[in-house]
This record gives structure tokens, C-alpha cells and sequence, in this order.
């Protein structure tokens, strides 16, 4: 046993010195308007991974303005004065009759919220069905205007000159803190492209379309929330579990604030946080530095510094003093999840908590090993992970319930596995097991422009770039006393939140594949399986198949499985579907 944990701490030795080896040397500088440029020359292929991200999210909107941020993850690619347009003032004066409509609308909806107040009428207002005579007519002139506006403009332009000029992987994400528009791969001599149609995106931005796009995401969080098994219950949880700070909304909005965003409401938004001084830029790749500089001067200098200053977020999160539980029903497999509030991204405490949920999670972590090889209590994998947001934090865990079992026998197993942790420090061998691993994670994460640019977005928006150098420092120098004393700070019943997910009367067990994926991964392919099922055209679905067979290699590896799953999936409803088309056509041995 002592040569094995010599021969483990020589492994690890190596593996933490090539880990610190790697450290990343950015070059980092700031224009004059405030923007940020983050360059990082890796001279391995000619092409570049680049993006920009905003310090924008859910958690800087408001009550009647929630989902605003991801709105504009849509409005970013509708173009520009000359981008996306075939006659910008004829464009911009229907535009002009669709926000005169819309206000009408809006002093009918008034109304009609004033009346749902006081009990006089019942129901979603926005629904169709419930739309008074006057709304119909409103509605019907702005869909005309909708129609009159497509007239004028060239659909997916921005994406088409990307893709002529050999660009891969273009695409744009909204989180709690921050939006991000990203290219995964473009030509090195392709450079200039990029500096002026992202500088022209944010000098220039028209949010075309915005009321019928603005419907486009009301279906998308109809499709990602409302129609998925646990959709619902999620954002219930959500809601439940943050008291003070605005993480309690989802990203993707609340239904009457989606519904009702104004035109001039955005431009006000993108006025405050899509200024330059509140943005950061990432190349990696084979570049020169001091060329691209000079082009970022060029291009994105031109963008004027902005005028009002970005508001701070100042709520921080009420300490929880007692035990909240939530419990539901929804066609899904039994389910627990059991949260605690921590602190935020880079609190020195976040380290040793990341160091505790890496030794329960996994195949070779201690749920897997109480839950699964010693108890036979769960199905699949049960999880432990960190969540350390810009402002708050949490540490959660949770499982799927096998049948014939009860929920509360999964929450006392999880519970007493915790408590083990509080009570009993960790073994050192197992500690450096995990430590281990997160230098190999580490390590392997530096090894793609891809993986690195999305790290160097996300981390200088929370907070600096260079916490990519030393997070596995600091995970490193975490000891067996500090993740005690963590798990005796915060995982204690009255900072404890209970979800248990029960399954709904009549409905079926869930696809054992799809039951086996871990927690994220899962909601991902649940997610993508919801809309594969709904193409009906072969020849679509191919081309979604093409998509994901590309995106295969790409993945974090904990996605892997979800792309695998939902490749096989998306094969075998091509192949149902040819098969319908194939029964369906004559078989030409009719009599003559």
C-alpha cells in the first residue's frame, strides 16, 4: 500500500509540475473607449478561436425586463445599417409603424392586467385565444408589418459571410453574469472580417425583426421549459432556493416580461452594457500580436466609450436560517436534489468545496460507491457539483430514485454521506486522487483554442483572465482540514434546500440510456431529443445529424455522452421515418 501511494504521489508530482508549466501568457490590453483585448498566440494551424463577451446576464435585469439579456443573444445577428438589409430606410420605417403598433397593444394588455388583477378576467392574457377584439386587429396589422419588413432585408447575412469565409462553430450564449458571441475556428488571413463586422455589430446594431423574434423566444422557452418533463419544477427550485440576490429568475425570462419588452427598452440595455468598457475580447491562435492590435484599434477604437456608467450589483444573498423543501410531480424518473448555499466565484472557500464534490462525484466517488455498489438505491450516477456564480454560489447534490424505493431513503443515504464528510476528514490517498484529476482536467483544457478562448471569456467577465494560471494552484495547496471545514460551514440543515421530483401518476419510466447520462448532460439530451422528435422531414433531420456528428469531437467530455445519445437517436427516428415514407408510396402492382 506504500509503494502505491508513493508511486501516486510521484504521478501526481509530474503531473502538477507539467500543469504549472503550461501557465498561460496572455498579452493583455485595454483601448482608449475601455474595451479589453486578451491575445494569446498559439502558432499550431493557421486559424484563430476569437469572441467577445458583454458582463451582462439575467442577474443584471429586472422585474418586467427578465430575458431580456437573451433576447439580445437574437437581436446581435439581425444586422447592422449595412449588414443584413437591402434598403435600410425603408426597413427602418416599418420598423418605426411596428413599435407605433406594439404601444397600442401594449395600452390593451394594460388593461387587460389591470382586469386579471381585480378578478374580472381569467387566464394567460397573451394567449391568442384570449385576445380581445381590438388586440386581434392590432395583431394582424403588426404581423402585415412583419411580412413587409422581410422585404427589406437579407436573411442570416452575418452568418453566411462568416461561413463563405471559412469561419466554423459561430455561435453566441447567455448565462447568469454574462453574454458571449463566439467563432470556433476562422482563417488567419480572415482576421480584418472579424474586427470589422464585430465592431460594426456593436457601432452599428439595428434590431430588426424584434417583436416577431421576440415571439421566436417565447416559443424557444415554451419548447425548453414548458414542454420538458422538469422545465417547471427547475425554475420552481430556482425561485426557492435564492431569497435576495437575482438569480431567481431564469435566463431565458418570465413569460409576461418576454412577452412584453419594448424596441426602445433594448436600446437602453445595449446603451448601458454593451458599451466597449464593459467588454472584453479574446483571439487564440496564429496571429500576430502587434497587427492585431493595430486592428483593434482600427475597428473596434471607433466605438465610442459609453456615457452611463454600468450599474453594480449590490443585493447579496440573505443568510438562510432554515431548511426550505420543494416536492412535485412530473413525468420523469424519481428524482432528489438536495442544495446549499456557498460563496461566489474565487472566494477562497470555493476551492476546497470544488476539492468535496470531486470526491463525491463520479464512478470512483463516495455516492457512487454508497449509493449505487453498496446500497443499489439509485440509477445512473449521482452527482455532486459546485456552482460558483459572480455573486453567490451553490454546492448541490442529487440522484435518480430506482424503483422500488422511496425518497426518503436516497435523501437520509445522501444526507449520511455528507455527514461523513463533516464528520470523518477525507483519507490523503483520496484526496490526492482528486487532485489528481483536476490537474489532468486541468491540463487537458489548455489543449484546444476553443476550450481556451471560452475559458478566457468566462473567467475575465466574472472577475480576470488569469484565473486559468491559478485555480490549480489553489486547488492544489487545498488540504484535508480545509474541505472539513467547509463541509462543517456549509452543509448544514438550516442552509439546506430539498427538491424531490416525484413521478406523475400514469406516465412511464424514463429510457434507461437516457437515465444513465450525468444531471447535465441529461437535461441537454432531454432537451434535443424534445425537438428531434418533432421533424417529420427526413432531409432535416440529416442535416441535424450532420451538425452533431461535427460537434462530436468538440464537446467537454462531460457532454460526450448526451451528442453520442442523441446521435443515435437522431438515426434511428431518419431511419422510422424513411421506413413511413417508403410503406406509404404505391407499390406499382396495381392491376393495369
Amino acid at each position: 500500500m506504500r509503494r502505491l501511494f508513493l508511486l501516486v504521489t510521484v504521478l501526481f508530482s509530474l503531473l502538477s509540475t507539467a500543469a504549472l508549466a503550461q501557465r498561460i501568457q496572455v498579452r493583455e490590453e485595454t483601448l482608449a473607449n475601455g474595451m479589453r483585448l486578451l491575445l494569446l498566440e498559439r502558432h499550431t494551424s493557421p486559424t484563430v478561436a476569437l469572441g467577445w463577451i458583454s458582463r451582462v446576464g439575467s442577474v443584471n435585469e429586472r422585474p418586467g425586463i427578465t430575458g431580456i439579456s437573451h433576447l439580445f443573444e437574437h437581436m446581435m445577428f439581425k444586422g447592422t445599417k449595412t449588414i443584413g438589409v437591402k434598403n435600410y430606410e425603408k426597413a427602418l420605417e416599418v420598423q418605426k409603424e411596428q413599435d407605433a403598433i406594439r404601444a397600442q397593444m401594449e395600452e390593451e394588455y394594460s388593461a387587460l392586467r389591470e382586469k386579471l388583477r381585480k378578478g374580472e378576467i381569467t387566464g394567460n392574457i397573451y394567449d391568442p385565444e384570449n385576445m380581445t377584439p381590438r388586440l386581434k386587429e392590432l395583431r394582424g396589422q403588426l404581423e402585415e408589418l412583419f411580412k413587409k419588413e422581410k422585404e427589406y432585408l437579407i436573411q442570416n447575412e452575418i452568418d453566411e459571410l462568416y461561413t463563405r469565409e471559412g469561419a466554423l462553430a459561430m455561435n453566441a450564449g447567455t448565462s447568469y453574469d454574462w453574454t458571449l458571441y463566439f467563432i470556433g475556428s476562422l482563417p488567419a488571413n480572415k482576421l480584418e472580417l472579424w474586427f470589422w463586422l464585430e465592431s460594426d455589430r456593436l457601432l452599428n446594431p439595428v434590431f430588426r425583426e424584434f417583436y416577431s423574434e421576440r415571439d421566436v423566444v417565447r416559443e424557444e422557452r415554451r419548447q425548453r421549459v414548458e414542454s420538458t418533463p422538469t422545465g417547471k419544477l427547475n425554475e420552481l427550485f430556482d425561485a426557492t432556493f435564492w431569497q435576495s440576490v437575482p438569480y431567481s429568475w431564469p435566463v431565458i425570462g418570465w413569460p409576461s416580461d418576454v412577452e412584453s419588452i419594448t424596441r426602445a427598452q433594448a436600446e437602453e440595455y445595449f446603451g448601458i452594457y454593451y458599451a466597449p468598457n464593459n467588454i472584453t475580447a479574446v483571439l487564440v491562435g496564429d496571429f500576430d500580436s502587434d497587427e492585431v492590435l493595430a486592428l483593434a484599434n482600427q475597428y473596434f477604437g471607433r466605438i465610442p466609450k459609453g456615457t452611463t456608467p454600468v450599474p453594480e450589483m449590490i443585493t447579496t444573498e440573505m443568510k438562510q436560517v432554515a431548511e426550505k423543501r420543494l416536492s412535485g410531480e412530473a413525468e420523469t424518473n424519481p428524482t432528489i436534489r438536495i442544495r446549499f448555499h456557498v460563496p461566489a466565484f474565487n472566494h477562497r472557500d470555493t476551492f476546497p468545496l470544488q476539492i468535496l464534490a470531486d470526491a463525491l462525484d463520479g464512478r470512483t466517488g463516495r455516492l457512487y460507491k454508497a449509493l449505487v455498489e453498496e446500497k443499489d438505491l439509485v440509477v445512473g450516477e449521482p452527482y455532486a457539483q459546485l456552482m460558483d456564480l459572480k455573486y453567490a454560489g451553490y454546492f448541490e447534490v442529487g440522484a435518480e430514485i430506482k424503483e422500488g424505493h422511496e425518497p426518503a431513503e436516497i435523501e437520509a443515504a445522501l444526507v449520511e454521506e455528507i455527514e461523513r464528510l463533516r464528520e470523518e476528514p477525507l483519507e490523503d490517498l483520496e484526496l490526492q486522487k482528486v487532485k489528481n484529476q483536476e490537474m489532468a482536467d486541468s491540463f487537458r483544457r489548455l489543449l484546444s483554442n476553443f476550450f481556451l478562448l471560452q475559458q478566457l471569456l468566462i473567467y475575465d467577465a466574472n472577475e480576470h483572465w488569469d484565473y486559468i494560471n491559478t485555480m490549480p494552484t489553489m486547488l492544489q495547496a487545498v488540504t484535508v482540514a480545509d474541505v472539513q471545514e467547509v463541509a462543517e460551514k456549509y452543509l448544514v440543515k438550516e442552509n439546506r434546500n430539498v427538491g424531490i421530483y416525484l413521478r406523475k401518476t400514469g406516465t412511464e419510466p424514463e429510457d434507461p440510456e437516457l437515465a444513465n447520462l450525468p444531471p447535465q448532460a441529461k437535461a441537454m439530451a432531454k432537451q434535443q431529443l424534445a425537438e428531434i422528435e418533432k421533424v417529420t422531414d427526413p432531409a432535416m433531420l440529416e442535416q441535424r445529424l450532420q451538425q452533431m456528428l461535427q460537434m462530436q469531437g468538440q464537446v467537454p467530455p462531460e457532454m460526450k455522452p448526451a451528442i453520442d445519445y442523441l446521435i443515435q437517436k437522431a438515426q434511428e427516428r431518419i431511419e422510422k421515418l424513411s421506413n413511413d415514407s417508403a410503406s406509404s408510396q404505391p407499390d406499382g402492382s396495381g392491376a393495369q
